[in-house]
């Protein structure tokens, strides 16, 4: 009679070190085609392939997904939450000077950082968020805003589409009258017969 032979099992992974998982591929790559095996059924007699395949364009898109929230170091930010909240939301209003399509939120440069720490020294100081984006404008002008506000100054920035787009709708309606105008007459038949007359002769 043969002794049994133990079961070979496979020894448990070991887990990963806090803060480390989360930023291996493997884990990574592993988490990805765990949701593409929930959410995408067996395609054909090759469904791990496809799940293989669409795991690994999951893990594509998280490597290259922008980041913005990372724009903020963990060093800038308030201890206090709801300050620093307050500082996040005016961040978000204010318009980067090097990048100028993007907040100061959302910038990595060296003035969008120097513009984050300013809005913090002053929340810390006391200011109010007007007073604050007031500190702000007086510095850099009413550009550093993403979102202008209406004044006297502004109002052109306001008025301006407004007015080209009237100016543009009667530059094109006064050409198409003048285009009817410019169109010749027709002739009557009445006129037609004496003109078709006066060739015979």
């Amino acid at each position: 009679m043969k002794a049994a032979t133990p079961s070979r099992t496979n020894p448990s992974p070991t887990p990963p070190h806090k803060g480390e998982g989360l930023y291996r591929p493997n884990v990574l790559s592993r988490w990805a085609q765990s949701l593409a095996s929930r959410f995408l059924p067996p395609c054909g007699g090759d469904g791990r392939q496809a799940r293989g395949r669409f795991g690994s364009f999951l893990l594509i898109l998280l490597l290259l997904a922008p980041l913005p929230a990372f724009a903020v170091d963990p060093s800038e930010r308030l201890a206090d939450p709801n300050l620093e909240q307050r500082a996040r939301d005016l961040s978000a209003n204010l318009r980067c000077m090097v990048c100028q399509n993007q907040s100061i939120d959302d910038s990595n440069a060296d003035l969008a950082r120097d513009l984050r720490l300013l809005v913090r020294e002053r929340i810390v100081a006391g200011d109010s968020d007007e007073q604050v984006i007031s500190y702000v404008v007086s510095r850099y002008g009413e550009f550093v805003l993403l979102n202008p506000r209406l004044s006297t100054k502004t109002l052109i920035l306001w008025g301006a589409p407004a007015f080209l787009l009237v100016v543009g709708l009667g530059i094109a309606f006064a050409y198409a009258r003048g285009r009817s105008r410019a169109e010749p007459k027709r002739l009557s038949d009445e006129e037609e017969a004496r003109l078709g007359k006066l060739l015979d002769e």
